[in-house]
């Protein structure tokens, strides 16, 4: 049970659960990983696909040794078992409230997270300095990092982690895209505005032309969450907060070419620097909204001076806008906290990870007017949601079949939908003509009270009356449950 020190004792416990896929070769000069993706998810789902393990992989007319692992954070289970929920059971609707439940505890009483500094180790009990490459003898094409799709610029690191340290600012972890350039250089889109892009601007207002930086590929699943997410502000340790998260603290070991510190377990560690004085082109690449991205004229890039890794390393590809990248339960235990702060009959937020772009919260409604509140303020304050939708608290906003029966059989458009014109959004958005700027809809599909222009009364629901008038019919259906599927034949 978790949390897990590296990502090989992560998949293995995926794998004692039924849940990774072992796959002998994949031609991705034919875009097969990528197609096979795809598949994966129509098929099953993005709940209920397992991860799954390449062990070797053909890129640019080569062979190259894996594994290339994709998909390892798809499906509720993976986070109850990284963030080590004890005995997770049940659908996936059920794990995830365990897991919510199980981390909303480890919140305190202002709402912060635990945290617990990291400890350095020495660099000869570190598996991530198994291998040391110099000089000539780096070559990072000889790594399975694969183009996912026929439109990217190229092969892409795309689930890894940048380490930056600054004796001002102190340390920032975060991930951003790199692109493969060369055996000794890669592209780091830091975009405006995220962390990375902050440190890079202050840093070169001092006057320094570059900045050491190590891209850090495999670490523990908590601490490449930490990175992917906004749970620590800017100047905050990503990885005091991941040490909470895992009960003991993040093992560093310093890179052998400057004094910035990566986790010991991780798999490859690329070392160099980021010049600040000089950009290079980059993209265009396949983004999480599942469109091709517009290439970026400047942008960063980091000239590689040292590479370590463990033997026989393992290489994790996000297959953005097609698989769950990364582990969301903490970020959204931290919005609703932040959200229940200003809406007191907030019943639960969730922003599902195949719908980009949408959010849905369901609330205790008693008063008029309380839906579009509740909208109105999410709507402001949470950067990714461009269309939300507030629900009354019987709907299972984990469902989408009953929040569509919400919007059919309980939302008019009007009035009970205002768009907001112009507000902050993601940049990514392929819709938005201005990035970071976008429009949203706010809809309240709560039974709308007749001071809000609604009927005077509403019929029953017929699952409430059946529980109502025959509170034993649904325990004796889930007692006999196994005994109607005893002579089925899938």
């Amino acid at each position: 049970m978790g949390p897990y020190d590296s990502i090989r004792e992560f998949v293995a416990a995926l794998d004692a659960h039924g849940k990774l896929l072992r796959l002998a070769d994949m031609d991705q000069d034919r875009f097969e990983a990528t197609g096979f993706a795809y598949r994966l998810i129509e098929e099953k789902g993005y709940n209920d696909a397992p991860a799954f393990l390449i062990e070797r992989i053909k890129v640019d007319d080569r062979w190259l040794p894996g594994p290339v692992l994709g998909n390892i954070y798809g499906g509720w289970l993976s986070e109850a078992l990284a963030y080590g929920v004890p005995e997770p059971h049940g659908n996936q609707r059920e794990i995830f409230r365990q897991t919510f439940a199980h981390l909303e505890q480890r919140l305190d009483a202002t709402g912060a997270w635990p945290k617990l500094p990291p400890v350095q180790v020495d660099a000869a009990g570190a598996a991530c300095k198994e291998v040391r490459l110099r000089g000539d003898d780096i070559d990072i094409l000889d790594f399975p990092w694969i183009q996912t799709n026929p439109g990217d610029a190229g092969r892409y690191i795309t689930a890894a982690s940048v380490f930056i340290e600054d004796p001002e600012l102190g340390r920032n972890v975060g991930t951003y895209r790199c692109q493969v350039k060369g055996p000794r250089k890669i592209g780091v889109n830091a975009e405006i505005g995220q962390h990375a892009w902050n440190y890079f601007m202050r840093i070169k207002k001092r006057g320094e032309s570059s900045v050491p930086a190590a891209v850090v590929m495999g670490a523990d699943p908590i601490t490449f969450a930490l990175s992917t997410s906004k749970m620590a502000g800017l100047g905050e340790d990503e990885l005091d907060i991941a040490g909470g998260l895992r009960g003991r603290p993040v093992e560093l070991v310093k890179c052998d070419t400057s004094d910035v510190s990566v986790p010991a377990w991780a798999e490859i560690v690329l070392e160099g620097r980021i010049a600040l004085d000089d950009m290079e082109a980059e993209g265009p690449y396949g983004e999480v909204y599942g469109y091709m991205g517009l290439p970026k004229p400047q942008n960063f890039y980091m000239t590689i001076d040292a590479v370590t890794h463990r033997r026989e390393p393992w290489v994790i590809n996000s297959f953005a806008g097609i698989t769950k990248l990364t582990m969301g339960i903490p970020q959204l235990v931290t919005n609703t906290r932040n959200y229940r702060a200003s809406i007191p009959n907030l019943v639960e937020f969730f922003r599902p990870t195949e719908t980009t772009g949408i959010c849905i919260a369901s609330i205790r409604k008693r008063l008029p007017g309380e839906g579009m509140s509740a909208g109105q303020h999410i709507a402001a304050a949470d950067i990714f949601g461009k269309v939300v939708i507030i629900v009354d608290e019987d709907i299972d906003i984990h469902d989408k079949t009953q929040v569509f029966h919400a919007l059919g059989t309980r939302w008019q458009p009007a009035p009970a939908a205002v768009v907001i014109p112009q507000t902050r959004g993601m940049p990514l958005d392929p819709s938005a003509p201005t990035r970071w700027l976008t429009s949203k809809i706010v809809i309240d599909a709560t039974r709308q009270l007749p001071a809000e222009g609604g009927p005077e009364k509403w019929p029953d629901v017929s699952r409430v009356l059946l529980e109502q008038r025959s509170p034993a019919t649904l325990e004796l259906v889930r007692e006999r449950w196994d005994e109607y599927w005893a002579g089925w034949r899938n």
